[in-house]
């Protein structure tokens, strides 16, 4: 009697640990689900981030390198040239309030992609456009957003679409440049990194450019103008 209730307490010991197992898998795929990864390369990565963390739906993005096969690259090599990557951005973002295509929509109207040299005042390998994909969804998503906006805009589209591979952080100093508050010098003297930020973006053209481009659908230039 006594062993057949031990046997009775370990299978429902045992049962319990196998429900608490799959429902930790299953809040597992429910928090995946839940957080999305979207991979772009629109020029100076300091502009791509402060335009995306405007969005709702967005609640990280992070500046970086990708593209290339340099591993553990820097901001000095990958100026330089060379080296192989892009400035890209990692947006990281939940698909219940704001989806892959909108993030596609919005990253298109964001950028002249008519350039294939590079973005407004920079140029050079490191600053051409790109979206880069995980996957053969995000991958379809991705052609049909560049149709639509090939058609819209009336012209060749030239940013590629190309398989994901390692993203980099970039140093931590360039991540959120938009709105550090620490003091740099500038050619224009002592500057707040934002304030430095503020007059690269108006002085590269970058917001000129993309309404004069996307006109009213220039939403994140047509807020900075």
């Amino acid at each position: 009697m006594i062993f057949r209730n031990m046997s009775s307490c370990l299978k429902g010991v045992l049962l319990a640990i196998l429900i608490l197992i799959g429902g930790g898998v299953q809040f597992g795929a429910a928090k995946a689900e839940a957080e999305g990864r979207a991979y772009f390369a629109g020029g100076c990565f300091w502009c791509v981030e402060s335009d995306f963390e405007r969005l709702r739906g967005v609640y990280e993005v992070i500046s970086g390198y990708t593209g290339g096969d340099t591993e553990n690259p820097v901001y000095k090599s990958i100026k330089a040239g060379g080296a192989g990557h892009y400035e890209a951005v990692e947006i990281q973002y939940h698909p219940d309030q704001v989806s892959y295509g909108q993030l596609l929509n919005a990253f298109f109207r964001s950028i002249d992609p008519t350039d294939a040299e590079g973005q407004f005042c920079d140029r050079g390998d490191a600053y051409r456009t790109a979206v880069f994909v995980s996957n053969a969804t995000e991958r379809r998503a991705a052609e049909r957003a560049r149709r639509n906006a090939e058609r819209e805009l009336g012209q060749e589209i030239v940013t590629p679409i190309l398989d994901a591979n390692t993203f980099f952080p970039a140093e931590s100093y360039h991540q959120d440049f938009y709105k550090q508050t620490a003091i740099i010098m500038t050619r224009r003297g002592p500057r707040t990194k934002a304030n430095a930020y503020k007059f690269y973006r108006k002085g590269c053209g970058r917001d000129a450019r993309v309404i004069e481009l996307w006109g009213e659908k220039a939403l994140f230039a047509k807020a900075n103008s």
